[in-house]
């Protein structure tokens, strides 16, 4: 007999989602987009502000380098405990914080006149804005609501949302300094992240209204951290995280280097946000069909390819939009396999949290990618070895993928 709607249902071992009323889906899944298209779009147009900013504040590349690497790294720090806080309390309320917490980093940005400030502002606050708004936030809510199978089209459409934010304020955020210069610019962007605030009622979720076996969420840790292809998922997430980083932030001023016009970086990193919407979800179409952990090998062995193919050959428009397309194919394909495999192992019911901590390493990685960008280029006038780097880290990271194993924990093989 089918599973009566008011009572969780059991698939594939593992706990399914309490059903809810057929018509909350689309606003659940709507809100969750939305709110990954406003808190990921300003933040991927970070890299357009970088030379203005520091031409007119007279500051080297490194200081606003280490501002977003700071950014980066509190990014990371806080996503564990803002996935515990969203997991006990429940997502919206987590999501409102980080809309204001946000909205302060921004706009303090635009004002600030010391290094010191600016990693305030732009480090401290938006990093612990973007802990608390982020779609890794959205993306646990998504694995609540819907059914396993579903899990993984679903994190794709969410991943592919956070993308278009990045298509849509490339092009914006170059507008808005053309227009009214980058500290305006800044305070523009940062009071238009409150409309966050009213989604987030839509996503009120919390782990306790999820049915599968007890667990808190210190046994939750201890079981992941004591799973071998947890920890795996967790080191390869740092490639990801440095590569994402370090051309976002380092692209725009790269190609200004190389003699192109500065409307060149923001339409790169437009289009890799929009080729990565057909990434994302393609990944997650693919996460239904094929081993994810495979899936995640092949991206990033195929990324060091591209990143080499580009050094090797003269910068030039074509070139740089030829990378940028393939690059956003490949850019956060990653999120809906490596937020799966998560789901699939440990269900989604401390999601927020493992994934949290997954994330956490990613952004140690992208903590890395910007600052390292930042020093060696003042220290030798170029990025060839950061682009090095990133090749070497790509192979890496597709070794450490392979041996993973897609497969539910024994807790819920025996639940």
């Amino acid at each position: 007999m089918p599973a009566s709607p008011s009572k969780p249902a059991a698939s594939g071992g593992q706990a399914t989602p309490v059903a809810m009323a057929a018509h909350a889906l689309p606003f659940i899944i709507g809100a969750g987009c939305l709110i990954a298209i406003l808190s990921f779009g300003p933040r991927s147009a970070l890299g357009l502000f970088f030379t203005p900013m520091i031409e007119a504040r007279g500051w080297s590349r490194e200081v606003a380098a280490l501002a977003i690497a700071i950014q980066n790294l509190l990014w990371g720090a806080g996503q564990p405990i803002a996935g515990m806080v969203a997991d006990r309390y429940g997502t919206g309320r987590v999501l409102v914080a980080g809309a204001i917490l946000y909205a302060i980093g921004l706009i303090g940005t635009a004002s600030v006149t010391s290094g010191l400030m600016l990693q305030l502002f732009l480090g401290v606050f938006l990093g612990l804005g973007l802990a608390a708004a982020s779609f890794s936030i959205v993306l646990a809510a998504f694995g609540r609501a819907v059914t396993p199978e579903k899990r993984s089209i679903a994190f794709g459409i969410g991943t592919a949302a956070g993308s278009l934010g990045q298509f849509l304020f490339a092009p914006l955020g170059l507008a808005l300094i053309n227009t009214f210069g980058w500290d305006t610019a800044l305070i523009i962007l940062g009071v238009g992240m409150l409309a966050i605030i009213p989604l987030a009622t839509a996503l009120r979720g919390r782990a306790d209204t999820y049915a599968g076996p007890a667990q808190s969420i210190p046994q939750a840790m201890r079981e992941a951290f004591g799973h071998g292809s947890y920890v795996l998922l967790v080191i390869g997430f740092f490639v990801c995280g440095f590569h994402v980083a370090f051309i976002t932030t380092h692209l725009p001023p790269f190609i200004a280097d190389m003699g192109l016009a500065p409307g060149w970086g923001a339409w790169a990193i437009a289009l890799i946000g929009l080729f990565n919407i057909v990434g994302s979800l393609a990944a997650g179409f693919l996460g239904q069909r094929l081993p994810k952990q495979k899936s995640l090998a092949f991206i990033y062995l195929a990324r060091s390819v591209v990143i080499l193919l580009f050094i090797l050959v003269p910068v030039s428009p074509a070139s740089v939009l030829v990378f940028a397309a393939a690059m956003g194919l490949l850019w956060l394909s990653t999120v809906p396999l490596t937020s799966g495999l998560v789901a699939v192992m440990f269900g989604p019911r401390y999601m927020a949290t493992l994934f949290g901590f997954v994330f956490f390493s990613h952004q140690i990685g992208a903590f890395l990618g910007v600052w390292l960008g930042g020093r060696l280029y003042d220290q030798t006038g170029s990025y060839d070895i950061v682009w090095y780097i990133s090749i070497g880290l790509g192979v890496f990271a597709a070794a450490v993928h392979w041996p993973i194993s897609e497969a539910p924990v024994a807790r819920l093989r025996t639940a």
